[in-house]
């Protein structure tokens, strides 16, 4: 049994408060956690009203389907937000 991890960090211009920031992290992290049956939270620059890095885990029975995992999910992330995606790392532990 493996640990898929992904970080995503994304730069939202047009939000101009925490509250703003909040509503889309809230949004995204259900969202990924209802369709992927992942964890999914805020995990860096909370502070930060523009930025957003979200973390999102799951247990994978080996490499090829975290692989496939991540994929459906980076593939996600770009059709479900606005936002620029900055970067993206994965790693499989």
């Amino acid at each position: 049994m493996l640990i898929a991890v992904m970080t995503f960090r994304l730069h939202a211009p047009w939000v101009h408060s925490l509250k703003e920031k909040r509503m889309i992290v809230k949004s995204l992290t259900a969202k990924l956690r209802n369709r992927f049956h992942v964890s999914a939270a805020e995990v860096d620059e909370q502070d930060m009203h523009q930025i957003i890095v979200i973390g999102v885990a799951a247990i994978v029975p080996h490499n090829a389907m975290g692989d496939s995992v991540m994929d459906e999910i980076s593939a996600f992330m770009e059709e479900n937000t606005e936002a620029e995606i900055l970067d993206e790392r994965r790693e499989i532990r």
